[in-house]
């Protein structure tokens, strides 16, 4: 009687150097969608961060990030600027400015995100099958698993 073997395992190290080429192009194709605001990462980062945990002080952001807060100063006087930031009075201590996100920043990002998922949608639609997009549906959840990974 023939013994079955076990289909061979990918080579792990192979597997995460396509992974991460393949995420990367696919990240760039996404961000060309969204043709709106033209931000440094940093700039990004902190208005992600903001959009995520609520307003901050420029202090507690600049710990947050991981830059110097004179650095931190001149990414949020950009927001300011660019009107995608605004400061209020700390309640708790009026010495302080806490910043969030205006209300044309979040409308940046509710058609930047819109654009990105209506090009991956017909980018599914368009280039794979039914069986390879039912394949693609477990992948989600697995990313974010990776992603937590320590």
């Amino acid at each position: 009687m023939s013994e079955q073997q076990a289909p061979p395992q990918p080579d792990t190290a192979a597997l995460a150097g396509e992974l991460r080429v393949a995420l990367a192009q696919l990240v760039r194709r996404l961000r060309e969608q969204a043709d709106g605001m033209d931000l440094t990462r940093s700039q990004s980062s902190v208005l992600l961060r903001l959009e995520r945990d609520g307003a901050a002080t420029a202090t507690a952001l600049a710990r947050a990030e991981g830059v110097r807060p004179q650095s931190m100063a001149k990414i949020v006087q950009a927001l300011e600027a660019a009107g995608l930031v605004s400061g209020t009075p700390d309640p708790r201590d009026g010495r302080k400015t806490l910043l969030s996100i205006t209300e044309a920043a979040r409308e940046e990002f509710r058609t930047g995100r819109l654009a990105k998922e209506d090009w991956l949608t017909r980018a599914l639609d368009t280039t794979l099958t039914p069986a390879e997009i039912a394949q693609l549906a477990s992948t989600p959840a697995l990313l974010r698993r990776l992603a937590q990974a320590p």
